[in-house]
């Protein structure tokens, strides 16, 4: 214990210990802060359920010092991938902000294949809407009080059983979607959107024009089971507007052959103008022949009258 009293075997050691921590420590820790490596940053704004694409993002070169954990480092691991959260210019990608499926409230929206849509139709009333019990997948039939004007309350052919893909709040972000959880407060509905082909939305655009329109359950099940409620739905949208074709397609053929007859009429009318001509050329030049022969008769009786006379 004496050898630790000594001042300046103390100075040595601490001389010692402060010469490995410049030449040896602090060097070692500079290193692993200048150490450089590349990653994912962004570079345009990115919300919530959108597809990023190779403009939205670009590789950078960072420190490696303090990074957070799971900061992506390839492009291609985001392209092509949804986002699950908002970004803006400049933050790193981490793993958890990216997903291969879009959020759920998104989802529906990128099934559509070109062949149905997607519209929106407002919940003016509690009750409109089923009092707020609606989910997405539900198959539902949609109720016209006064339709057309007739005064009477049915359910129109095309709209019997439809699909239903969101419910919104007046806030604009989906209930209902069948992932919260039982403990959250739901917001009512402001909206339902529905899944249906273009004539369903144009019959449900003057329901929502006339403000009278309510929403009735038909089914709340399997996709497999609602499929079916749909296929009954499409073989009647066909049988509803297939003879609309048939009609147009036999108007269009008897308009062909109405035109063919005209311009055959008005090709034997043209015949019969050229025969009718050429008949009256014929008659003229026959009167012509006549007046020549009787001209020239006329010439040799004086001739022969004078012949008799000698």
């Amino acid at each position: 214990m004496s050898f630790f009293k000594n001042r300046t075997v103390i100075g040595v050691i601490c001389i010692i210990l402060s010469l490995i921590i410049c030449f040896a420590v602090t060097p070692l820790f500079n290193k692993s802060m200048s150490q450089k490596v590349e990653i994912v940053r962004v570079v345009k704004e990115i919300h919530l359920g959108d597809e990023i694409t190779k403009d939205m993002v670009r590789m950078v070169e960072v420190g490696g010092y303090n990074l957070p954990e799971g900061v992506v480092k390839d492009t291609a691991t985001v392209i092509g991938r949804f986002a699950s959260a908002d970004m803006v210019p400049g933050d790193y990608i981490i793993s958890s902000k990216i997903a291969d499926a879009p959020a759920a409230e998104n989802a529906y929206l990128y099934s559509l294949n070109g062949e149905k849509q997607a519209i929106s139709v407002t919940v003016k009333a509690f009750a409109n809407g089923l009092s707020g019990k609606l989910m997405s997948g539900d198959i539902v039939s949609v109720i016209a009080p006064d339709y057309k004007k007739q005064g009477v309350t049915v359910i129109p052919a095309e709209l019997q059983y439809v699909e239903v893909i969101a419910v919104t709040a007046n806030s604009g972000y989906d209930a209902n979607t069948g992932e919260q959880a039982e403990d959250e407060d739901r917001e009512l509905p402001g909206t339902v959107t529905l899944l249906v082909s273009p004539e369903q939305s144009k019959v449900l655009a003057d329901l929502e024009a006339d403000g009278k329109l309510h929403l009735s359950l038909v089914y709340r099940g399997t996709k497999e089971n609602a499929g079916k409620f749909i296929e009954a739905q499409d073989e009647l949208l066909e049988a509803l507007y297939a003879p609309e074709e048939e009609d147009s397609e036999g108007e269009e053929t008897e308009g062909e052959k109405t035109e063919e007859g005209e311009a055959e009429g008005t090709g034997d009318e043209a015949d019969s103008q050229e025969t009718q001509e050429s008949s009256e050329q014929k008659e003229g030049s026959s009167e012509k022949t006549e007046d020549t022969a009787n001209t020239e008769g006329d010439r040799e009786a004086p001739a022969s009258g004078d012949g008799e006379e000698q």
